[in-house]
């Protein structure tokens, strides 16, 4: 007897002639198309999004920075001169810079009576400050008004990524025009390294930072301190990285089998115990008719 390959399908056919198609089936069959449907759009959806994984580690993440960090500040000054105003840049290395004007500009407020200051400088990653002060002009006024409003103050490569949530400009739009105006003002910052990998593994490093802040007039045995803008920070030693990730292909080829395999065997389960009962029930009224 010749070897007949068949032998092995599991899918073996049973002739139309000895199935019987119902209404009850049909209205079954066209709902559990209905919700495959629906199942696999949403996978599908599930599957062409990426999502966004982060976790935490102890490390300098930027080690190609050279132990810098850039900033970028932009801040008004609305009732001091520009002449007067200058940023100074002290750390722990022995950094101490005053009236630093590298990639730095200042546009006259208020037909010249205010200021605003705009500039881009990069501090070593050690703690120290930065201030927007008068220590640097040629002649100190006799009451600097340091009341100010800050519109960006961030540090490392621009992030704007959709899903991820951060402060990464945590003082941008801080407002201290109502202030005193002899008052000096500290803001306490907490700098936070953080990584984003995209899909290709394009890095970019960027940081965010917490914020303190307190407002004081400083007086010493001479009298009262000039005012200043202090923006004193120290750097954590943890690391956020933010990840781009999407769902494999296998898994979400054995999701869509599960959701049509799983769909058509409760659907015919559940058809296959309604005839039953159908059936069950006509045999009933047959024998109460008997």
């Amino acid at each position: 007897m010749p070897f007949d390959v068949r032998r092995f399908d599991i899918y073996r056919k049973v002739p139309k002639d000895l199935t019987q198609p119902t209404y009850t089936g049909a209205f079954i069959s066209i709902l559990c198309c209905v919700f495959i449907l629906f199942l696999f759009l949403s996978e599908l959806t599930g599957f062409i999004a990426t999502e966004i994984v982060n976790e935490l580690y102890v490390d300098d993440p930027d080690k190609d920075s050279g132990g810098k960090i850039e900033v970028s500040l932009n801040i008004s000054l609305p009732n001091l001169h520009c002449d007067l105003v200058g940023l100074d840049i002290q750390d722990e290395m022995g950094r101490h810079e005053v009236g630093h004007i590298d990639n730095s500009m200042k546009v006259p407020l208020h037909q010249g009576s205010g200021c605003r200051f705009e500039g881009v400088f990069s501090i070593n990653k050690v703690p120290g400050n930065f201030h927007v002060s008068t220590h640097g002009a040629t002649a100190q006024p006799q009451s600097p008004d340091m009341t100010h409003a800050i519109h960006k103050l961030a540090f490392g490569e621009k992030l704007q990524v959709q899903k991820v949530r951060g402060a990464f400009n945590a003082l941008g739009g801080a407002d201290r025009l109502s202030s005193n105006p002899l008052a000096s003002h500290d803001y306490i910052l907490k700098i936070v390294p953080t990584v984003y990998e995209d899909l290709s593994g394009k890095k970019r490093f960027s940081y965010q930072y917490t914020v303190a802040n307190k407002e004081y007039v400083a007086y010493s045995h001479t009298g009262r301190i000039i005012p200043a803008i202090w923006f004193r920070y120290d750097l954590s030693p943890i690391t956020v990285k933010y990840t781009e990730r999407r769902q494999p292909f296998y898994r979400f080829i054995t999701t869509i089998c599960a959701i049509v395999g799983g769909t058509f065997t409760v659907a015919g389960i559940i058809d296959s115990c309604i005839f039953t009962a159908s059936e069950a029930w006509k045999k009933i009224q047959i024998g109460k008719m008997s």
